[in-house]
């Protein structure tokens, strides 16, 4: 059992700052699962100030990102493409329509799905949402070296890796278990 102590609540002293939200001492067992917490919580935060400004909200800029980049998709292959749910996708491919962003159509082939296209509106946001995420990863590097971003990006990577390994891990044991 980890008891926690008043230096451990104050968060993390790798650079000298205190975390931005305590952490609490049930929290003591997990400082790097809490630090990622508050990380993920201010980049959506700020992700989502800079892309209010333009229209979007978080979420809705990887989905342009994928249809720019692939042309028109199924529906379902986004859900499967930005590991989403079908009821979130369906509500933000809505939004995304609404502002004029994507257009839906029943594909051709299969008249189950439904296709996505980038519309032609769409492509003076790009050069913007590109604008966006060089902006939010410069707030997000400030003051690493070269050297200290490619590490962070190794770390972070590492971590996603071992998620990704923890989920299917826990998905096979669950179709085992019926």
């Amino acid at each position: 059992m980890t008891h926690s102590t008043p230096e451990a609540r104050k968060g993390p002293s790798v650079t000298g700052r205190e975390a931005t939200v305590p952490v609490p001492a049930a929290a003591g067992g997990g400082p790097v699962s809490h630090a990622i917490f508050r990380l993920v919580r201010l980049h959506r935060m700020l992700a989502g100030q800079l892309l209010r400004r333009i229209g979007l909200h978080p979420g809705q800029e990887l989905v342009m990102m994928h249809l720019w980049e692939l042309g028109p998709q199924r529906q379902t292959d986004l859900v499967r493409l930005l590991d989403s749910d079908a009821a979130t996708m369906t509500r933000t491919v809505r939004r995304l329509e609404q502002a004029g962003f994507v257009r839906r159509s029943p594909s051709p082939t299969d008249k189950r799905a439904t296709i996505v296209e980038p519309t032609v509106a769409s492509q003076a946001l790009r050069h913007e949402v590109e604008r966006i995420w060089s902006r939010l990863e410069d707030m997000s590097t400030a003051g690493l070296s070269d050297d200290e971003s490619a590490a962070a990006l190794r770390t972070l990577e590492r971590l996603e890796g071992n998620l990704a390994q923890a989920v299917t891990d826990s998905a096979g044991a669950a179709e085992t278990k019926r």
